[in-house]
């Protein structure tokens, strides 16, 4: 089996170990002028292997970068995919369009502009002579437009405040308060971003390999391709996928729906519980369930196209263990009463299987009412919802101890060298003839955010619930864990969540207050994320030779954008669609949004030490951290006890682990079908055709992203605003209407059969 790093460079590129690859910007015999050695300076690649093969090592400082045509489609390409990601969060089966769509889409268009739109220079002579075409379309404009396209590809965690407090909690937040709570914690990872960039972007040991990808597909978008013999060339390939795609699309999207789930094991038992249970792709196991739609495949853990086959292979592993080993165990031994409730469910139940009725516990001042919580009785969860936390818990230890075990010895040597690193490499070298963005305007942008959201969150405490300290106890653990998270992620391309540590920390210290734990969970974890996030895309101007001081402004300002579209967006959709959230049989369930109102409730409203402490149910869930803790332990030993079995160093343990992590709300079709052709593509292609592959892979996912996106928002203007509906079989999705029904004898479920 490949090594796991040689999925992620082999790509877009052959491989030659005897030459750098050179830049695809210039003819080659430009590229030696553009980079000369200073006396007594040696010219000295990147010694990061994987990054000396794929980042070419010279630079066209002439070569210009705000352009017009950058303006133009960079705040195109951004609002546009802030507008789609937000749009399909709230479906059944959400769809995440990542920047590749736009980074593949901008090519045709920016060409075309640079041929057709005049090159007249206006202002000749003057101060502020500018032109609309500066001449051909190239790279740096072209990693700009994906700078502002990942702002708007990226989700904007906090909308899921907004959702829970206005739809689910029935709460009043104003859409300037929401706006300010977006915007803090979107642009709050800029000041963590900018104290730790001289040590996560500069030294060649932080190479941050997710990068690689970009890299390698810049240099085969910008390469001069001729169409082949009986051939297409890429950008003819992606013009007919997302044909297909568009017109594809039809079919799950309104005509035939059940294609989203073709859970075929309910048609042959159409009244059996257990059968249904098993064969549900949405509410069940999901045993033989296939999803015949994109949204279904790339919802929740992204395109498969893009995820090597180690990865695939660790996911599918975690997949069936919790799946169908873990989940059934605890379910037919009725651990924790499980058959008196659904056994794929993200509901929150009573001890009677009925639904919990939160609003019955909340009192007039939006906090938790003891004395209604004593009469409602504790909260249960479904089985697999339960295990569901067990497992984050234990991906949490497995992730620390893993790496600890299996790369700290080189992250603390390449993190010592990278403090003291004198030495500069090819590309920080190079980087040197650009202005730098001084670093007093991070700290400018980290000191105006934490202001204004205490005094947000001071002035507006009927709303958002947290008080100051709160928010400097987040800023403080974000500010304790992007250093070393960073280094992960440079490292390894792994990057731990914080998301349950600041809910455990917070329900602890201040619990029966929803909001305020919804609201330090995105201070705490968010900021952090979007400071790593920076930094990779720093990362990557930086391997691009984009000048800082451009980088950062197209980050800002995409950020900003990024920011009003997804919540006006959100609003739109919040204030026009009825029953948003809360109808199960339309396509607008928010899924996503549904789980996390659960954790708000668990962590926030009723808290941890009642439901996973010493008052709680769920107390033994506990001992998963330790189970993680173990589990990269016994890979450990496994590799020093049988040092030429390779495959066992492939067993990556975090991924593993926190395979299932996104579930609920991704449901077990999204895993299996995510899985085959996961497996069709990093497997059987890349291993039997790899000239097609490396050819068509990215090519094709960005297609099938993009041409979905556009037959879904035209389905809802043309029909979904107007109510129109096919009403027949072949709509009633997944049709497994037992699958979330009770087993447990005298249980009483509206529209379930009793066992007696």
């Amino acid at each position: 089996m490949e090594e796991p790093t040689a999925d992620i460079i082999v790509p877009l590129i052959p491989k030659d170990d005897n030459s750098t690859p050179p830049s695809t910007s210039q003819p080659p015999e430009e590229i030696h002028q553009l980079h000369e050695p200073e006396e007594g300076e040696e010219e000295e690649n990147s010694p990061v292997r994987q990054v000396a093969l794929t980042v070419p090592t010279t630079d066209d400082p002439t070569l210009p970068v705000l352009t017009f045509r950058m303006w133009v489609l960079g705040v195109l390409s951004c609002v546009l995919l802030s507008f789609l990601n937000q749009f399909f969060w709230y479906r059944t089966e959400p769809l995440s369009i990542t920047a590749i769509s736009a980074q593949i889409a901008v090519v045709p268009l920016g060409q075309l502009m640079a041929a057709k739109i005049t090159d007249r220079v206006f202002f000749k002579g003057k101060r502020w002579e500018f032109t609309l075409n500066p001449g051909p379309f190239n790279v740096k404009e072209h990693v700009l437009i994906t700078i502002f396209a990942n702002s708007g590809a990226g989700s904007v965690y906090a909308i899921h405040v907004v959702t829970v407090v206005k739809v689910f909690y029935k709460q009043n937040i104003t859409f300037f308060v929401s706006l300010i709570v977006i915007v803090t914690t979107q642009v709050l990872g800029f000041g963590w971003a900018g104290i730790f960039r001289r040590y996560l972007v500069e030294p060649a040991a932080m190479w941050w390999p997710a990068n690689l990808v970009q890299v390698s597909l810049f240099r085969a978008l910008h390469e001069k391709e001729e169409r082949p013999k009986g051939g297409v060339t890429r950008t003819q390939f992606f013009l007919i996928a997302l044909t297909c795609s568009f017109s594809y699309y039809v079919f799950p999207g309104y005509l035939f729906e059940m294609l989203t789930s073709f859970s075929w094991i309910c048609w042959i038992f159409p009244t059996s519980v257990l059968a249904q249970q098993l064969g549900s792709g949405l509410y069940g196991l999901g045993i033989g369930a296939l999803g015949f739609d994109w949204s279904t495949i790339a919802s929740y853990l992204g395109s498969p196209l893009a995820s090597p086959w180690f990865a695939t292979a660790n996911v599918a592993a975690g997949f069936v263990f919790v799946m169908y080993v873990l989940t059934p165990i605890c379910y037919w031994l009725d651990v924790y009463k499980a058959k008196t409730f659904a056994i794929f469910s993200d509901e929150l139940y009573q001890s009677d299987g009925q639904e919990y009725n939160i609003t019955s516990i909340i009192d007039s001042n939006f906090h938790l009412d003891l004395a209604a919580y004593e009469r409602e009785g504790p909260l249960y969860l479904s089985t697999f919802f339960a295990m569901t936390y067990g497992v984050g818990f234990a991906a949490l230890t497995a992730t620390i101890v893993h790496v600890l075990l299996f790369h700290g010895r080189e992250i603390w040597e390449q993190s010592r060298s990278s403090f003291k690193e004198k030495k500069m490499d090819i590309h920080t070298r190079l980087m040197r003839r650009y202005k730098e963005v001084p670093e007093w305007w991070f700290w400018l942008i980290l000191v105006v955010n934490v202001a204004a959201t205490i005094t947000a969150c001071e002035y507006y405490i009927d709303q958002l619930q947290l008080p100051w300290w709160g928010v400097l106890l987040a800023c403080a653990i974000a500010i304790v864990f992007t250093l070393p998270i960073g280094i992960i992620t440079a490292i390894t391309n792994q990057t731990p969540g914080l998301n349950i540590i600041t809910e455990y920390i917070i329900g602890y210290i201040y619990p029966g207050y929803p909001v305020a734990n919804m609201c330090f969970k995105v201070y705490g974890y968010i900021s952090m994320t979007q400071a790593v996030t920076f930094l990779q895309d720093f990362k990557l101007g930086h391997y691009m030779k984009i000048p800082p001081r451009t980088m950062f402004m197209a980050q800002v300002v995409g950020t900003l954008i990024a920011c009003i579209v997804y919540l006006g967006t959100a609003w739109w959709l919040m204030e026009t669609i009825p029953d948003i959230c809360e109808s199960t049989s339309s396509l607008w369930t928010c899924p996503a949004d549904t789980v996390f109102y659960d954790a708000s409730v668990i962590w926030g409203l009723i808290g941890p030490r009642r439901i996973f402490g010493n008052e709680g149910t769920y107390g033994a869930i506990n001992w998963f951290f330790l189970g993680g803790a173990v589990a990269p332990l016994l890979v450990w030993l496994a590799q020093k006890a049988f040092p030429n079995q390779d495959w066992i160093r492939l067993i990556n343990m975090p991924v593993l682990i926190g395979a299932t992590g996104y579930m609920p709300p991704a449901t077990a079709v999204n895993y299996t079908t995510w899985i085959l052709v996961g497996f069709l593509s990093g497997f059987v292609v890349y291993r039997y055709r790899p000239d097609l592959w490396m050819k068509y892979n990215y090519v094709l996912s960005g297609s099938l992203d993009a041409g979905l996106a556009f037959m879904g928002v035209l389905l809802y203007f043309c029909l979904g605003l107007e109510d129109v509906s096919l009403e027949w079989w072949g709509n009633d999705i997944d049709g497994c209407p037992y699958a979330s029904c009770p087993t447990a004898k005298g249980v009483k479920v509206s529209g379930c059969p009793v066992v007696s």
